[in-house]
């Protein structure tokens, strides 16, 4: 009982200032989002080329974004170019930082797309006089755009849950303001509410996309 004593106590003090840290949350999620989405595009592109100097680079930028923790990629972003006299604000950096990793992600899941679609349905565009950018364009992609959606809206809600790492570089999101407001507290001990109101705040954010995913995804079987 205690619990609910000191969160209903403490969280009219709070929540304002960690409302106010989700928009930030939500501006990261979405710049970040918008660079994975663009540049995701471009690397599933390139790994589907038959051309390896182009499909090379792209499996290895795959491989190197997947295969060392995002964190680290924030501390090159933030601390490691600094060094060479190149400086972000805690927020664009982890916009870049991010967007950059889950552009690898993306990729796979526009690769997975492109590749579930019938590989005559290029022939059949190519044999009628279009060109190879013109059926990927007009043909594939679109198709291959409702495919995808509902795993990138999966990928939309694991980055809002992934804007908590950027509090390690001092980004002012809803867990670097909790763990402020609690080294602030901590003579009052009401550390467990205040990350309790954290959770519930990236609750509020995450419940309703989850809802567009699961619609997306009875779209997409009524589709097929």
């Amino acid at each position: 009982m205690e619990f609910i004593y000191k969160l209903l106590e403490w969280t009219p003090k709070v929540l304002p200032v960690l409302a106010k840290s989700a928009v930030v949350t939500l501006e990261v999620t979405a710049g970040s989002l918008i660079i994975a989405l663009v540049l995701g595009i471009i690397v599933a592109l390139a790994r589907i080329s038959r051309f390896k100097i182009i499909s090379y680079p792209a499996l290895i930028y795959t491989d190197l974004m997947r295969g060392t923790p995002a964190l680290v990629q924030l501390f090159i972003i933030y601390f490691g170019l600094s060094d060479l006299g190149i400086e972000f604000e805690p927020k664009i950096a982890a916009i870049i930082g991010l967007g950059l990793n889950g552009a690898a992600y993306v990729g796979e899941i526009y690769r997975a797309g492109i590749k579930a679609i019938h590989k005559g349905q290029m022939e059949s565009a190519l044999s009628v006089g279009m060109t190879p950018f013109g059926a990927m364009r007009y043909i594939i992609l679109p198709q291959a755009i409702r495919i995808v959606l509902p795993p990138l809206c999966n990928y939309a809600i694991l980055l809002v849950k992934d804007t908590a790492i950027i509090s390690t570089i001092a980004a002012p999101e809803v867990m670097f303001e909790a763990r402020r407001i609690v080294q602030a507290t901590f003579m009052h001990s009401v550390s467990g509410q205040i990350y309790f109101i954290a959770a519930c705040i990236y609750l509020i954010i995450t419940i309703p996309m989850s809802f567009v995913t699961k619609q997306l995804e009875k779209a997409k079987d009524a589709w097929t």
